[in-house]
């Protein structure tokens, strides 16, 4: 008989392609992960993995084996959710992973929702950026996360992955009500400005550099950070511009001039589960309780915009 969880050591060595990296996954060490698929081969009476050079490798077989571990795997969770679904009361433990922005607007008020509707429901949430979450969904540390995409820069599906749009969160230009770029009313403005960016390797980083440079400059970024709330203090205290999304502007930017841009540029943000959940019950609620603390957000009065690009 195949063991399951061995299977699922099997899968993830499929997905990750290393030792190493299936040890960091599953919380084991390298020396119980190859262990795990030895004794996986006794089960099976087929060898599932061969060496070649430093790295191991699955062989046809193991390929094939884990094909149909990623099918049980998900057949398991699917078992799950609808067993979910036929007890009296939601409960249990939903773990959540999500950016900055989506932490401090939509999640606290999705507990408040949540809590107030299931009580017996926990929720545990960590602060991650796109790419660590979905390592952690993928390897089962997270059951749902949060995800953007910017104009043009799509984020690749997962196998594996379920994605359900969550909110379209427009971008906006930001200037200090006073100092030299106060008067500014488009990008091409402030090609002599200093601006507050995400890095370059970051999705928001790429797409503000890639928004100045269609304008014909390159964007002297002065203040370098993923910090969102550091980038709108910046932004308010006179120091920088900046493209930040809405729901930031909403409550973090009082004070500042905002500009919509040209096009009506928008982050999409979206929650993502592995396909074997998203009919569970308690995934079905916490989407819920987040698409209606969305739909709450107050309207952000916009400045009068002298520009147009």
């Amino acid at each position: 008989m195949l063991n399951l969880q061995r299977l699922r050591v099997l899968h993830e060595l499929e997905r990750l392609g290393t030792l190493t990296e299936v040890a960091r996954a599953l919380n084991y060490s390298t020396s119980a992960v190859s262990q795990q698929l030895a004794q996986l081969e006794k089960e099976a009476d087929v060898a599932l993995v061969e060496k070649v050079g430093r790295h191991v490798v699955l062989t046809d077989a193991g390929v094939l084996l884990a094909g149909h571990a990623r099918t049980l795997l998900e057949a398991v969770e699917r078992a799950q959710a609808e067993l979910a679904a036929v007890r009296p009361a939601l409960s249990g433990v939903l773990r959540v992973a999500s950016f900055q922005s989506v932490m401090l607007q939509l999640v606290p008020p999705a507990l408040s929702i949540l809590y107030e509707r299931f009580p017996d429901l926990q929720l545990e949430v960590a602060q991650r950026e796109v790419e660590p979450a979905y390592a952690g969904l993928l390897a089962h540390e997270f059951d749902v996360i949060l995800g953007e995409e910017y104009p043009g820069m799509d984020e690749p599906m997962r196998p594996g992955e379920q994605r359900e749009e969550l909110l379209r969160d427009p971008l906006l230009l930001a200037v200090p009500a006073l100092g030299p770029w106060a008067g500014a009313g488009s990008i091409t403005e402030l090609a002599a400005a200093n601006w507050t960016a995400d890095p370059e390797w970051a999705m928001p980083g790429r797409w503000l550099r890639g928004a100045a440079r269609e304008r014909g400059f390159e964007p002297r970024i002065r203040f370098e950070t993923i910090d969102l709330l550091l980038q709108a203090h910046l932004v308010r205290s006179g120091h920088a511009v900046g493209i930040l999304p809405q729901l930031i502007a909403t409550q973090h930017l009082a004070g500042a001039h905002l500009h919509a841009l040209p096009g009506a540029p928008v982050r999409r943000i979206y929650t993502a589960v592995r396909s074997g959940g998203a009919a569970h019950p308690a995934v079905a609620a916490f989407r819920s309780a987040l698409t209606e603390a969305a739909q709450g957000l107050p309207p952000l009065p916009l400045s009068p915009s002298p520009g147009s690009s």
